[in-house]
């Protein structure tokens, strides 16, 4: 039996084990396993690979993208590039880390601008929050030379914080992504705090958050004509990638 499984904390939100559980049953994929592993502690890291031997793979979420990187062997290129992992694959004893939200993201962000209508060349970003799902999605703007700003609670070189976002500051953006888990179940009417108000018809917002599938965030986005998207479609198309990861080793 090969196990798999997803490590960060809470993880009462995921649809992860929903995912992998369906996809083996679905795909007939014999011998494998998938599981949640709550790990309030990145510390208690080690202990849960002891315990559990018979790991071949596990994605990493909340709070422990960046925090992981010390316990792996090795990092691929991307998540090296990136400086956050979120899927390690588990082979003769080494752990290698890997970042699939990058091709997540991106495949699921050019997908949004199309149908909101915006054009690539035209877009303008602010990035809410700087931790490792936010390294991500920067990779990406960056890869695409779409110009952007991170927000984020405390005062940084380089970054706005949230009172900084007036009218005409936050009006200018077209792109407008959370990062945060701020709307994250159970915690549903939580979000940034932004100005609301001058949000338009001419903007993008989109919520790595995909459980619920309409944050609050984005329905006040909504109802002020943006266009919205959530981090569904982000979830299925890393979750696939990581799949492709583990399959040489599985099929190996």
């Amino acid at each position: 039996m090969k196990q798999f499984g997803l490590i960060g904390y809470p993880l009462a939100h995921s649809f992860s084990k929903k995912y992998f559980t369906q996809k083996f049953e679905q795909e007939g994929i014999e011998g494998c396993s998938y599981d949640l592993f709550p790990l309030e502690h990145i510390a208690a890291f080690p202990a849960l690979l002891e315990s559990n031997p018979h790991l071949s793979g596990l994605n990493v979420t909340i709070p422990h993208k960046q925090a992981i990187m010390p316990f792996l062997d090795r990092l691929d290129e991307t998540a090296a590039a990136v400086g956050a992992v979120n899927t390690i694959k588990i082979a003769n004893g080494k752990l290698t880390g890997y970042n699939t939200d990058v091709h997540g993201f991106e495949k699921s962000l050019l997908k949004c601008v199309e149908k909101a209508g915006l054009k690539e060349a035209e877009l303008k970003a602010i990035v809410l929050g700087s931790g490792g799902a936010s390294k991500a999605v920067v990779f990406v703007l960056k890869k695409h030379r779409i110009p952007f700003q991170i927000v984020s609670r405390q005062a940084k070189y380089g970054t706005l914080t949230y009172p900084d976002l007036d009218n005409t500051t936050f009006s200018s953006f077209s792109l407008v992504v959370n990062t945060t888990p701020l709307g994250m179940a159970p915690k549903n009417e939580t979000c940034p705090p932004l100005p609301y108000r001058f949000a338009h018809q001419g903007q993008l917002f989109f919520d790595l958050v995909y459980n619920p599938e309409k944050t609050l965030f984005l329905a006040r986005a909504a109802a002020k004509g943006a266009f919205i998207c959530n981090g569904l479609q982000m979830l299925h198309l890393q979750a696939e990638k990581a799949w492709e990861i583990w399959k040489e080793e599985q099929m190996g």
